[in-house]
C-alpha cells in the first residue's frame, strides 16, 4: 500500500507539473495571437460608413472567424502532442486529469468578456490625388492647374484669381455674374457700364411697370434722361435745348429762358453787338444778287416785348410755341436792348430803350431776341431778311410754306457757309461773289471752336427735321425745288406760280 501510496503521489505530482506547463505554453499561445491580432487592427484600421456607429454588430467579421480557425487549430495540436506524450508513457493511467483540467480552462477563458478591436477616430487618410500636366490649363493665365481649388465656367477651367471682370480687373468672387460674349462681369460692374445713366440727375435710368428700361433721347445730342424730367421744371436751354443737369446750372436771361454755358460763350446780349452780323448777313445777300435797298433797323429784344409786337402784327405765320425773331411791317413802338446786362441772381446793369418804329416801307424792323448763340443769332437774321426781301420786291399773297420754306433755305445757306469748310453756295451769275465771300470770312469772330460749330451743325438739324407744316415741311420742297433748279429760277417761279416748281 505503501508503494501504491507513493506511485499514486508521483503521478499526481508529474501531472500537476504537466499541468502547469501545459498551462503556461496555452497561455503564451494565446497572447501572441491576441496581440498579434491587436496589432493587425492598427496597422490597418477599418473605418465604418456610418461615422455615429461606434462598434460593429454581434456578427463577427471574415478576420476575427479567421483567427479563430487558427486558434482552434493550434489548440488541437497541442491536445494532440500532449496525448502523444502520455502514450509514450509507461503508466497506463494518462491523461484523464489533463483532459478535465484543459476542459475546465478552456471555459474559464470563455467566460472572460470580449473586448471589441480599437477603432481610431481620426478621419481616414486621402491621398492627394495627381494630375498630368496639361491636364487643366487655366482660362485666364494659360497655367496648368495642378493642386488646390479652381473654377470650372463657360467650358475651361480658372484659378480663382485669375476668374477676374472684364471692367475693373479684380476677380469675380460672387456666385453670379454677368456675361456679355465670352468677357465675366461684376454685376454691379456689368450695370455700370450697360445700364442707361439719366444725364440729369445722374442716377440709373428705373425701369417702368411692365419691367422695361424707359427713357427720353435727344435726336441730336443724345442725351438721355428719366421722363420724369420732362414735367418737374427742369430747366431747358433756349438755344440747344439740352435739358439742366443737376452739378452744372444754366444762366437765367431774366425773361423766363435759361442757356447753357456752352452757348453763352457766344451769345450776343444787345442791339450794339449784333450790327457787325446783321451788316455781314446783308453782304451775303449782295452777294447773291439780292441786295436790299432799304435800310431796315434791327433790334435785340426780350421775349416780352417780342410777344407784344407779334400781338400787333397783321401779317405773317409766326413759328409757335417758340417765336425767335419777327419781320414787322406795322408801326410800334418796341422796347429794345442797349446794353447787355451782367450776370447774376438776378440779371443787373442790363439798359433798354423804346423805339418808335415808323413805316416807310413794305418792312419796317427786324426783331430777334437777346441773349442766343451768334450763329443761331444770324440764322434768325438770315430767315427775317428774306421776308423783308421778299415783300420789297413784290411778292405778295404767299401762303406760309411757300414763304416760310423758301426763308428757311436762305437761313440754312447761310450757316452752311458758316460752319461747313470750304462751302460755297452762292450762284456761279453773281458778279460779286468774291466780295460776299470775304464779307463772310469777315464775319466770324476769328476762329470758331469745336463747340460752336456743334452748335451750328445742331442749328441746320433743326431746320432740316423740324415737324411743322410750314417751316418743315415748305424748307424741304423749296430745298428740293433749289437743289434741282437754282435759286434763281425757282423765286422766279415763285413770283409767277405761287408755288415750287416740281
Amino acid at each position: 500500500m505503501a508503494a501504491s501510496s507513493d506511485l499514486n503521489f508521483v503521478a499526481q505530482h508529474c501531472i500537476h507539473e504537466r499541468k502547469q506547463s501545459f498551462m503556461k505554453w496555452l497561455t503564451k499561445l494565446f497572447q501572441s495571437g491576441s496581440g498579434h491580432e491587436l496589432g493587425s487592427q492598427h496597422r490597418h484600421p477599418s473605418f465604418l460608413e456610418d461615422e455615429s456607429t461606434d462598434y460593429p454588430a454581434s456578427s463577427r467579421s471574415l478576420n476575427d472567424r479567421s483567427w479563430d480557425d487558427k486558434e482552434q487549430e493550434e489548440l488541437d495540436r497541442a491536445m494532440a502532442l500532449s496525448l502523444t506524450e502520455d502514450l509514450k508513457r509507461p503508466n497506463g493511467s494518462r491523461g484523464r486529469v489533463d483532459s478535465g483540467i484543459i476542459d475546465k480552462e478552456l471555459q474559464d477563458s470563455a467566460r472572460q468578456p470580449y473586448y471589441p478591436p480599437y477603432i481610431p477616430s481620426c478621419p481616414p487618410y486621402t491621398p492627394i490625388p495627381y494630375y498630368p500636366r496639361g491636364y487643366r490649363i487655366c482660362g485666364g493665365c494659360n497655367q496648368d492647374i495642378r493642386y488646390g481649388n479652381y473654377l470650372g465656367c463657360m467650358g475651361t477651367f480658372f484659378h480663382p484669381d485669375c476668374f477676374c471682370c472684364r471692367a475693373c480687373g479684380y476677380p469675380i468672387t460672387e456666385h453670379e455674374f454677368s456675361l456679355s460674349g465670352r468677357d465675366p462681369y461684376h454685376k454691379s460692374c456689368f450695370k455700370e457700364l450697360n445700364h442707361p445713366k439719366c444725364e440729369v440727375c445722374h442716377q440709373f435710368i428705373r425701369t417702368n411697370a411692365a419691367g422695361l428700361i424707359e427713357y427720353r433721347c435727344h435726336p441730336f445730342w443724345s442725351q438721355k434722361y428719366c421722363p420724369s424730367h420732362e414735367h418737374d421744371n427742369t430747366g431747358r436751354c433756349c438755344s440747344c435745348e439740352r435739358l439742366e443737369s443737376w452739378n452744372a446750372r444754366y444762366v437765367s436771361l431774366g425773361d423766363g429762358r435759361s442757356i447753357c454755358l456752352e452757348c453763352m460763350e457766344s451769345a450776343i446780349m444787345d442791339s450794339g453787338e449784333c450790327q457787325p452780323l446783321y451788316h455781314a448777313i446783308r453782304d451775303y445777300y449782295e452777294g447773291m444778287n439780292m441786295k436790299l435797298d432799304q435800310q431796315i433797323p434791327m433790334l435785340l429784344v426780350e421775349r416780352q416785348a417780342l410777344n407784344e409786337a407779334i400781338v400787333g402784327e397783321k401779317n405773317g405765320y409766326h413759328h409757335m410755341p417758340e417765336t425767335r425773331g419777327l419781320c414787322l411791317s406795322e408801326e410800334q413802338t418796341v422796347t429794345s436792348i442797349v446794353r447787355r446786362p451782367r450776370f447774376g441772381k438776378p440779371l443787373v446793369g442790363m439798359r433798354t430803350q423804346p423805339h418808335r418804329l415808323r413805316r416807310r416801307c413794305e418792312v419796317t424792323a427786324i426783331l430777334v431776341l437777346y441773349g442766343l448763340p451768334r450763329l443761331l443769332t444770324g440764322a434768325i437774321l438770315a430767315h427775317e431778311l428774306m421776308h423783308g426781301w421778299l415783300r420789297l420786291k413784290g411778292y405778295r399773297n404767299l401762303n406760309p410754306e411757300v414763304e416760310e420754306g423758301i426763308c428757311q433755305v436762305l437761313s440754312y445757306m447761310w450757316l452752311e457757309s458758316e460752319v461747313v469748310p470750304n462751302v460755297n453756295n452762292m450762284p456761279s451769275t453773281s458778279a460779286s461773289s468774291s466780295s460776299a465771300s470775304t464779307s463772310s470770312s469777315t464775319s466770324k469772330k476769328g476762329r470758331k471752336s469745336e463747340v460752336e460749330k456743334r452748335l451750328g451743325e445742331f442749328f441746320m438739324h433743326q431746320i432740316a427735321h423740324d415737324a411743322s407744316p410750314a417751316y418743315g415741311g415748305g424748307f424741304r420742297a423749296a430745298n428740293a425745288a433749289v437743289t434741282k433748279y437754282g435759286l434763281w429760277r425757282t423765286l422766279e417761279h415763285i413770283r409767277y406760280t405761287g408755288s415750287f416748281p416740281l
